[in-house]
């Protein structure tokens, strides 16, 4: 007996944290509309308003999932940052496959086949030879590329970007992992290795600015070197037998001075400079074992990641 297939369960689902995008978002969703459309899979188009301070842009939603079925609006309690509104996108995600993509029009959705065309794979990453960022984000991206390598195993020829599909393994595997600091790059390698990239365009940013702020940048990297990694321990501890070492020398060098020259060497300067110099190692290792200790609380608490405040879909 042939098992029978809902018509009515997306094959695709299209995740889109959005924050203060209303001008682009209506053409972003339309030109979505008109690629999948063109694909001819049942699909659905996620759009999670991470708390965006114009109300125009929920408005926008309201307004595009009343005018199609395939949209869905997801309003958050707050503005909880891109990884945690793209978390709570797939947790309402129904697709066997899943493309995440920003808001700004920087990802073509007519680039959507190029993805689709890979999904044989677990995990498909659009790359883009020339980002179209500022000269602060491009350094910044290469700096996180190299933690990236070295803390996530992530192969050296595999460029990160928000625009990928992942198959519904892969998402489940994700969602297994309970976190209040979710890192998307981290969980998908944890999942899967059967990772492919597709080069893509990448345009300029069609509207405002970008909500990556030098503090929410630094938040995001903190979330990828203290949350997924132990590398700051490896590193105290490095530092802590090095400077271990240098002190064994230097006191049997002081007691070998004080043997042969009978004198004992003064040094208020060298001996504050030493206690200063110590006493700030220990209180940035007390520091670094705190910020691992306060994550190890939330992660006990089991704090989600996000809240939602309203769910809207077009069931006519």
């Amino acid at each position: 007996m042939a098992t029978q297939v809902n018509v009515h369960v997306p094959m695709i689902s299209i995740i889109i944290p959005v924050y203060n995008t209303h001008n682009s978002l209506k053409q972003l969703v339309e030109r979505i509309i008109q690629t999948m459309n063109a694909v001819g899979e049942n699909y659905e188009i996620i759009l999670v308003n991470d708390h965006s301070p114009d109300p125009r842009t929920w408005e926008t939603i309201k307004k595009l999932v009343a005018s199609d079925k395939h949209n869905i609006g997801i309003q958050l309690t707050r503005n909880f940052g891109q990884q945690a509104a793209t978390i709570c996108g797939m947790y309402q995600a129904l697709g066997q496959f899943v493309i995440t993509m920003d808001d700004d029009l920087q990802h073509a959705p007519e680039d959507i086949p190029q993805l689709l065309e890979k999904r044989d794979h677990d995990i498909v990453i659009g790359e883009f030879p020339r980002k179209k960022h500022h000269f602060r984000k491009r350094i910044a991206s290469k700096i996180k590329g190299y933690f990236d390598y070295y803390i996530l195993d992530k192969p050296k020829n595999i460029q990160l970007t928000s625009f990928r599909l992942l198959n519904r393994s892969v998402i489940d595997g994700i969602l297994s992992t309970k976190t209040p600091a979710p890192f998307i790059p981290a969980l998908m390698f944890h999942v899967s290795k059967d990772i492919c990239t597709v080069a893509l365009e990448h345009y300029p940013r069609n509207e405002g600015k970008t909500g990556y702020t030098f503090y929410k940048q630094l938040k995001m990297f903190s979330h990828l070197i203290i949350n997924n990694s132990s590398l700051l321990l490896r590193i105290m501890g490095q530092i802590g037998l090095i400077i271990s070492l240098l002190s064994f020398a230097a006191i049997i060098l002081i007691i070998i001075e004080r043997w042969t020259n009978n004198t004992i060497i003064p040094g208020w300067t060298s001996t504050m400079v030493a206690v200063v110099f110590f006493g700030g190692i220990q209180m940035l290792g007390i520091g670094i074992i705190g910020e691992y200790l306060i994550r190890v609380i939330r992660n006990s608490e089991q704090r989600q990641p996000y809240h939602i405040k309203e769910i809207i879909k077009n069931d006519s």
